[in-house]
């Protein structure tokens, strides 16, 4: 059995005579003179151009904001521009977007929302009340908080003595 397989550990030595020789350009290898150019950001926006063009997207005038709702975030462009291809089903809203929370922006939208989104509210507005049911009167919720709660029994009566004492009031009463 040659020796290298007997002993397990490797040589520090034979590894670092190993890495040294390994070399990515070879000797004579000739250095890259000119420097990488990147492409810059309007070669892009050229590129996304002429590709909306080919689709056919037409520029729609006239628009002030767009909301894009995402979770509990939304995603507001104030004047942008606004392409569209209903054909490709294609939205292209272009324009510096700002990043709010739901509960900043809710007050300034609910004139815009119609009657499909009207059940989406109703759900915000029970996620609201969940996450801060005591932020508004104080104590003015524990009230309703007894309604949701279930009543104790009397001691020594059940359900179902009720329901028989009810039964034999209404035989008697007919």
């Amino acid at each position: 059995m040659p020796r290298d397989l007997q002993n397990p550990k490797m040589n520090r030595e034979k590894l670092m005579k190993m890495a040294g020789a390994v070399r990515t350009g070879g000797k004579g290898s000739v250095r890259r003179k000119k420097k990488a150019v990147h492409k810059t950001t309007t070669t892009d926006d050229k590129r996304l151009q002429s590709t909306l063009k080919r689709i056919g997207v037409n520029a729609i005038p006239a628009i002030e904001e767009v909301n894009i709702f995402k979770d509990d975030v939304v995603i507001q462009f104030l004047n942008p521009k606004v392409q569209a291809s209903i054909a490709a089903n294609t939205w292209v809203v272009s324009g510096a977007p700002q990043t709010k929370k739901l509960q900043d922006i809710l007050p300034s939208i609910i004139s815009h929302l119609g009657p499909d989104n009207l059940e989406n509210l109703k759900k915000l507005a029970e996620q609201f009340q969940k996450q801060a049911p005591n932020a508004g009167a104080g104590g003015a919720t524990a009230p309703e908080d007894d309604d949701d709660e279930v009543p104790e029994l009397v001691a020594g009566e059940t359900f179902e003595a009720a329901a028989e004492e009810k039964d034999n009031k209404e035989s008697q009463a007919s």
